[in-house]
């Protein structure tokens, strides 16, 4: 998402991660957010709609 600075962008999406993962380490959830936002099609997307996105095939099964 253009005009949003990456360290917000992996921030908010590491957030929406915690909300599917409470017992999940933060900071793990920021090294997962960091590869999120090298995801040009992701990074594109606002960042709970990359969480979301890349949440899927896991909430599905």
């Amino acid at each position: 998402m253009e005009n949003v600075p990456a360290t917000l962008w992996i921030a908010a999406c590491a957030h929406r991660l915690q909300q599917q993962w409470h017992t999940v380490d933060p900071l793990d959830l920021e090294d997962v957010a960091r590869d999120l936002w090298r995801d040009e099609r992701l990074q594109a997307m606002p960042p709970d709609e990359a969480a979301v996105d890349w949440l899927r095939p896991i909430t599905l099964a």
